[in-house]
Protein backbone atom coordinates (compact mmCIF):
# COMPACT_ATOMS: atom_id res chain seq x y z
CA UNK A 1 0.00 0.00 0.00
CA UNK A 2 1.48 3.30 -0.70
CA UNK A 3 1.23 6.52 0.85
CA UNK A 4 -1.36 7.85 -0.85
CA UNK A 5 -3.61 4.50 -0.18
CA UNK A 6 -2.50 5.10 3.46
CA UNK A 7 -4.09 8.98 3.41
CA UNK A 8 -7.19 7.91 1.43
CA UNK A 9 -8.30 5.89 4.09
CA UNK A 10 -7.18 7.71 6.38
CA UNK A 11 -9.30 10.65 5.71
CA UNK A 12 -11.97 8.51 4.34
CA UNK A 13 -11.89 7.40 8.37
CA UNK A 14 -12.69 11.02 10.23
CA UNK A 15 -15.41 11.47 7.15
CA UNK A 16 -18.96 11.93 8.67
CA UNK A 17 -22.00 11.66 7.17
CA UNK A 18 -25.19 13.79 8.51
CA UNK A 19 -28.80 12.68 8.47
CA UNK A 20 -29.03 13.57 5.16
CA UNK A 21 -26.31 11.67 3.68
CA UNK A 22 -24.23 14.60 3.08
CA UNK A 23 -20.50 14.11 3.83
CA UNK A 24 -18.62 16.42 5.76
CA UNK A 25 -15.03 16.60 8.08
CA UNK A 26 -14.49 17.97 11.40
CA UNK A 27 -11.70 20.91 11.31
CA UNK A 28 -10.58 20.07 14.64
CA UNK A 29 -10.02 16.08 13.71
CA UNK A 30 -8.27 17.16 10.31
CA UNK A 31 -6.45 19.51 12.18
CA UNK A 32 -4.48 16.29 13.60
CA UNK A 33 -4.19 14.80 10.12
CA UNK A 34 -2.47 17.53 8.89
CA UNK A 35 0.40 17.57 12.08
CA UNK A 36 -1.04 20.63 12.75
CA UNK A 37 0.08 21.20 16.86
CA UNK A 38 -1.80 24.43 17.34
CA UNK A 39 -5.42 24.97 16.47
CA UNK A 40 -3.92 29.18 16.39
CA UNK A 41 -2.04 28.15 13.35
CA UNK A 42 -4.68 25.44 11.69
CA UNK A 43 -7.56 28.52 11.81
CA UNK A 44 -5.31 30.49 10.01
CA UNK A 45 -4.83 28.36 7.31
CA UNK A 46 -8.63 27.70 7.45
CA UNK A 47 -9.52 31.53 6.89
CA UNK A 48 -7.47 32.04 3.77
CA UNK A 49 -9.56 28.86 2.41
CA UNK A 50 -12.39 30.52 3.44
CA UNK A 51 -11.10 33.88 1.68
CA UNK A 52 -10.53 31.44 -1.44
CA UNK A 53 -14.24 30.32 -1.57
CA UNK A 54 -15.36 33.44 -1.65
CA UNK A 55 -13.12 34.88 -4.20
CA UNK A 56 -14.52 32.14 -6.42
CA UNK A 57 -17.91 33.01 -5.73
CA UNK A 58 -18.79 29.63 -4.02
CA UNK A 59 -21.58 30.22 -0.91
CA UNK A 60 -19.13 29.99 2.42
CA UNK A 61 -21.56 28.80 4.32
CA UNK A 62 -22.29 26.08 3.23
CA UNK A 63 -18.88 24.68 2.51
CA UNK A 64 -17.68 26.27 5.94
CA UNK A 65 -20.43 25.58 8.79
CA UNK A 66 -18.62 27.15 12.34
CA UNK A 67 -19.82 24.88 15.06
CA UNK A 68 -19.55 25.13 19.02
CA UNK A 69 -18.43 22.25 21.37
CA UNK A 70 -17.88 21.44 24.83
CA UNK A 71 -14.35 20.07 25.18
CA UNK A 72 -13.01 18.33 28.35
CA UNK A 73 -9.56 18.65 30.01
CA UNK A 74 -7.84 17.13 31.73
CA UNK A 75 -8.79 17.81 35.02
CA UNK A 76 -12.50 16.82 33.93
CA UNK A 77 -13.38 20.48 33.40
CA UNK A 78 -15.38 21.53 30.48
CA UNK A 79 -14.66 24.67 27.85
CA UNK A 80 -16.72 26.05 24.77
CA UNK A 81 -14.18 25.35 21.57
CA UNK A 82 -14.64 26.41 17.84
CA UNK A 83 -14.92 23.99 14.91
CA UNK A 84 -16.47 23.72 11.37
CA UNK A 85 -17.79 21.09 9.44
CA UNK A 86 -16.22 20.89 6.31
CA UNK A 87 -17.34 19.72 3.24
CA UNK A 88 -14.76 18.13 0.76
CA UNK A 89 -14.69 21.23 -1.14
CA UNK A 90 -13.40 23.37 2.06
CA UNK A 91 -10.96 20.48 2.68
CA UNK A 92 -9.78 20.68 -0.92
CA UNK A 93 -9.00 24.62 -0.08
CA UNK A 94 -7.73 24.10 3.03
CA UNK A 95 -4.78 21.60 1.79
CA UNK A 96 -4.27 23.91 -1.05
CA UNK A 97 -3.53 26.77 1.61
CA UNK A 98 -1.64 24.74 4.09
CA UNK A 99 2.31 24.54 4.77
CA UNK A 100 3.42 23.06 1.29
CA UNK A 101 6.71 21.29 2.92
CA UNK A 102 4.44 19.05 4.76
CA UNK A 103 3.93 15.77 3.20
CA UNK A 104 1.06 14.97 4.01
CA UNK A 105 -0.23 18.50 2.74
CA UNK A 106 0.63 17.16 -0.50
CA UNK A 107 -1.30 13.86 -0.14
CA UNK A 108 -4.19 15.72 0.76
CA UNK A 109 -3.92 18.37 -2.18
CA UNK A 110 -4.00 15.33 -4.42
CA UNK A 111 -6.33 13.03 -2.71
CA UNK A 112 -8.88 15.85 -2.45
CA UNK A 113 -8.65 17.18 -5.72
CA UNK A 114 -9.21 13.78 -7.37
CA UNK A 115 -12.77 13.54 -4.95
CA UNK A 116 -13.53 16.62 -5.57
CA UNK A 117 -13.41 16.56 -9.24
CA UNK A 118 -15.12 12.52 -8.96
CA UNK A 119 -18.01 14.61 -7.40
CA UNK A 120 -18.06 17.25 -10.37
CA UNK A 121 -18.17 14.51 -12.60
CA UNK A 122 -20.97 12.40 -10.65
CA UNK A 123 -23.26 15.73 -10.37
CA UNK A 124 -22.98 16.75 -14.28
CA UNK A 125 -26.17 17.14 -16.42
CA UNK A 126 -28.65 13.91 -14.92
CA UNK A 127 -29.83 14.24 -18.43
CA UNK A 128 -26.86 13.63 -20.20
CA UNK A 129 -25.69 10.36 -18.24
CA UNK A 130 -26.37 6.90 -19.67
CA UNK A 131 -28.86 4.54 -17.87
CA UNK A 132 -25.99 2.68 -15.97
CA UNK A 133 -24.25 5.83 -14.86
CA UNK A 134 -27.92 6.94 -13.43
CA UNK A 135 -27.78 3.76 -11.68
CA UNK A 136 -24.25 4.25 -10.16
CA UNK A 137 -25.59 7.63 -8.50
CA UNK A 138 -28.92 6.89 -7.52
CA UNK A 139 -27.21 3.48 -5.77
CA UNK A 140 -24.52 5.83 -4.08
CA UNK A 141 -27.28 8.00 -2.62
CA UNK A 142 -29.08 4.84 -1.70
CA UNK A 143 -25.77 3.98 -0.01
CA UNK A 144 -25.64 7.51 1.92
CA UNK A 145 -29.35 7.23 2.52
CA UNK A 146 -29.38 4.14 4.19
CA UNK A 147 -26.07 4.88 6.47
CA UNK A 148 -28.35 7.38 7.73
CA UNK A 149 -31.52 5.61 8.17
CA UNK A 150 -29.08 2.83 10.20
CA UNK A 151 -28.27 5.77 12.58
CA UNK A 152 -31.95 7.11 13.03
CA UNK A 153 -33.22 3.26 13.60
CA UNK A 154 -30.09 2.46 16.24
CA UNK A 155 -30.87 5.10 18.70
CA UNK A 156 -35.14 4.59 18.10
CA UNK A 157 -34.04 1.26 19.74
CA UNK A 158 -33.57 -1.01 16.52
CA UNK A 159 -31.49 -4.03 17.00
CA UNK A 160 -33.20 -6.67 14.35
CA UNK A 161 -32.40 -4.50 10.92
CA UNK A 162 -33.26 -7.49 8.56
CA UNK A 163 -36.94 -7.23 9.80
CA UNK A 164 -36.59 -3.45 9.86
CA UNK A 165 -35.58 -3.19 6.34
CA UNK A 166 -37.78 -6.08 5.37
CA UNK A 167 -40.75 -3.56 6.56
CA UNK A 168 -39.70 -1.18 4.22
CA UNK A 169 -39.53 -3.27 1.50
CA UNK A 170 -42.57 -5.19 1.79
CA UNK A 171 -44.60 -1.66 2.37
CA UNK A 172 -43.08 -0.97 -1.04
CA UNK A 173 -43.33 -4.28 -2.81
CA UNK A 174 -47.01 -5.49 -2.14
CA UNK A 175 -45.76 -7.97 0.84
CA UNK A 176 -42.45 -9.11 -0.28
CA UNK A 177 -39.66 -9.49 1.40
CA UNK A 178 -35.35 -8.53 0.47
CA UNK A 179 -34.72 -12.18 -0.58
CA UNK A 180 -38.11 -12.65 -2.44
CA UNK A 181 -37.60 -9.54 -4.91
CA UNK A 182 -33.92 -11.23 -5.05
CA UNK A 183 -35.59 -14.79 -6.16
CA UNK A 184 -37.83 -12.42 -8.72
CA UNK A 185 -34.82 -10.77 -9.91
CA UNK A 186 -33.25 -14.70 -10.47
CA UNK A 187 -30.13 -13.25 -8.00
CA UNK A 188 -27.17 -15.70 -6.29
CA UNK A 189 -27.27 -16.09 -2.58
CA UNK A 190 -26.67 -13.06 -0.62
CA UNK A 191 -26.13 -11.06 -3.70
CA UNK A 192 -27.61 -7.28 -3.46
CA UNK A 193 -30.66 -6.33 -4.83
CA UNK A 194 -29.95 -2.66 -4.91
CA UNK A 195 -26.96 -3.38 -6.61
CA UNK A 196 -29.49 -4.80 -9.46
CA UNK A 197 -32.09 -2.27 -9.86
CA UNK A 198 -32.95 0.11 -13.09
CA UNK A 199 -32.50 3.97 -12.04
CA UNK A 200 -35.94 4.30 -11.57
CA UNK A 201 -36.16 1.34 -8.89
CA UNK A 202 -33.73 2.91 -7.11
CA UNK A 203 -35.21 6.07 -7.24
CA UNK A 204 -38.35 4.56 -5.52
CA UNK A 205 -36.49 2.94 -2.64
CA UNK A 206 -34.24 6.48 -2.23
CA UNK A 207 -37.53 7.61 -1.33
CA UNK A 208 -38.54 5.33 0.66
CA UNK A 209 -35.40 5.73 2.78
CA UNK A 210 -35.34 9.00 2.87
CA UNK A 211 -39.04 9.36 4.01
CA UNK A 212 -38.79 6.74 6.55
CA UNK A 213 -35.66 8.70 8.34
CA UNK A 214 -37.68 11.59 8.33
CA UNK A 215 -40.27 10.30 9.85
CA UNK A 216 -38.37 8.41 12.38
CA UNK A 217 -36.90 12.08 13.52
CA UNK A 218 -39.60 14.13 13.71
CA UNK A 219 -41.97 11.45 15.43
CA UNK A 220 -39.11 11.03 17.71
CA UNK A 221 -39.80 7.11 17.34
CA UNK A 222 -38.97 4.81 20.33
CA UNK A 223 -38.96 1.30 19.59
CA UNK A 224 -37.96 -1.32 17.16
CA UNK A 225 -41.85 -2.69 16.53
CA UNK A 226 -42.86 1.51 15.88
CA UNK A 227 -40.02 2.00 13.85
CA UNK A 228 -40.93 -0.98 11.63
CA UNK A 229 -44.07 -0.07 11.53
CA UNK A 230 -43.57 3.47 10.13
CA UNK A 231 -41.05 1.56 7.58
CA UNK A 232 -43.98 -0.10 6.24
CA UNK A 233 -46.57 2.58 6.46
CA UNK A 234 -44.00 4.63 4.33
CA UNK A 235 -43.39 1.92 1.78
CA UNK A 236 -46.63 1.50 1.72
CA UNK A 237 -47.61 5.17 0.93
CA UNK A 238 -44.98 5.23 -1.95
CA UNK A 239 -46.79 2.39 -3.44
CA UNK A 240 -49.94 3.99 -3.21
CA UNK A 241 -48.42 6.95 -4.72
CA UNK A 242 -46.77 5.04 -7.47
CA UNK A 243 -50.22 3.91 -8.59
CA UNK A 244 -51.69 6.76 -8.24
CA UNK A 245 -49.69 9.12 -10.84
CA UNK A 246 -50.36 5.60 -13.01
CA UNK A 247 -46.33 4.71 -12.36
CA UNK A 248 -44.84 1.59 -13.31
CA UNK A 249 -44.92 -0.93 -9.64
CA UNK A 250 -41.14 -1.62 -8.65
CA UNK A 251 -41.39 -5.08 -8.83
CA UNK A 252 -42.39 -4.54 -12.45
CA UNK A 253 -39.32 -3.19 -13.31
CA UNK A 254 -36.83 -4.57 -15.82
CA UNK A 255 -33.74 -6.28 -14.00
CA UNK A 256 -30.64 -4.73 -15.75
CA UNK A 257 -28.52 -7.45 -17.78
CA UNK A 258 -25.43 -6.71 -15.28
CA UNK A 259 -25.33 -5.91 -11.84
CA UNK A 260 -22.98 -2.93 -10.87
CA UNK A 261 -20.65 -5.20 -9.50
CA UNK A 262 -19.99 -6.53 -12.55
CA UNK A 263 -19.76 -3.40 -14.83
CA UNK A 264 -17.25 -2.32 -12.02
CA UNK A 265 -15.73 -5.51 -12.35
CA UNK A 266 -15.70 -5.01 -16.21
CA UNK A 267 -14.20 -1.19 -15.91
CA UNK A 268 -11.39 -2.01 -13.57
CA UNK A 269 -10.49 -4.86 -16.26
CA UNK A 270 -11.04 -2.59 -19.07
CA UNK A 271 -8.87 0.07 -17.50
CA UNK A 272 -6.13 -2.49 -16.61
CA UNK A 273 -5.58 -3.69 -20.05
CA UNK A 274 -6.06 -0.25 -21.03
CA UNK A 275 -2.53 0.86 -19.05
CA UNK A 276 -0.94 -2.84 -19.82
CA UNK A 277 -1.54 -1.14 -23.52
CA UNK A 278 -0.11 1.92 -23.06
CA UNK A 279 3.05 0.33 -21.17
CA UNK A 280 3.63 -1.95 -24.13
CA UNK A 281 3.34 0.81 -26.95
CA UNK A 282 5.97 2.95 -24.47
CA UNK A 283 8.67 -0.07 -24.54
CA UNK A 284 8.41 -0.35 -28.97
CA UNK A 285 9.09 3.70 -28.63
Amino acid sequence: MNKLEINNSTFEGIKHIDEFGNEYWFARELQKVLEYKEWRKFENVIKKAIIACKNSKIDINRQFVQVDKLSTNVNGGKRQIVDYHLSRYACYLIAQNGDSRKKVIALAQTYFAIQTRKMELIEKDYSELSEDEKRFYQRNLTKKGNYSLNQTAKNAGVKNFDKFHNAGYKGLYNGKTADDIAKRKGLRYREDILDNMSSSELIANLFRIDQTNQKLINKNIKGETKACDIHHYVGKEIRNTIRKVGGTMPEELPTPNKSLKELEKNNRLLQKKMKENLFNYLIIL
